[in-house]
């Protein structure tokens, strides 16, 4: 199975200091549904990963957090594009979870329902607790500038072999280059 992890506040769609607290506020990055398409398109599913601390401090609800996920699912699949599964920490920090990434425990239950390996599933995150929660899993990690990622970039403290692109359009194009680059390779 090909499988592609994102982010989703920063990746998928705009950031906000304020978190994304109703459907309204959740604005699709250009581009990032239409790449999630072409993943699909080549074979790959793809799921999210996403803290969603506004959870514990009371920002928003199940309800709402349903909400945002269905209008993300509604305009991913009116370009063709579709999501398989949402992950999503609701803790705080402080409450010291083993799911709220940058600890594994997100990914830890993406192998275990896929049933997979994540040994070189790719990541794609805008800061770094992203790459970290998918690096210590196996991931490959895709740093996107967009959302918290020029922020990331300059911090520096990247896990090793990290590839950055401007977003997720582009993160897709090299991935799908090089995935088919290799398989005529392997063909010829």
């Amino acid at each position: 199975m090909k499988l592609v992890i994102l982010d989703r506040d920063g990746v998928i769609n705009h950031d906000s200091p304020d978190f994304i607290k109703s459907p309204a506020e959740w604005i699709p990055v250009a581009g990032s549904l239409e790449a999630i398409a072409r993943l699909n398109q080549a074979g790959y599913r793809v799921v999210v990963a996403s803290n969603q601390s506004g959870i514990a401090r009371e920002f928003f609800d199940m309800t709402i957090l349903n909400a945002i996920h269905q209008k993300m699912h509604t305009l991913a699949q009116q370009v063709g594009a579709s999501i398989d599964a949402v992950f999503f920490c609701p803790h705080a920090a402080a409450d010291n979870c083993d799911c709220r990434k940058p600890k594994p425990g997100m990914f830890t239950e993406i192998s275990q329902r896929y049933k997979i390996s994540l040994k070189g599933v790719p990541v794609v995150g805008d800061s770094l607790r992203d790459l970290q929660a998918g690096y210590v899993s196996g991931c490959v990690p895709f740093l996107v500038l967009t959302g918290k990622g020029e922020k990331t970039q300059a911090t520096g403290g990247l896990p090793p072999g990290t590839l950055v692109f401007p977003d997720l359009a582009a993160m897709v194009t090299h991935l799908l280059k090089t995935s088919t680059a290799s398989a005529l390779h392997v063909v010829s």
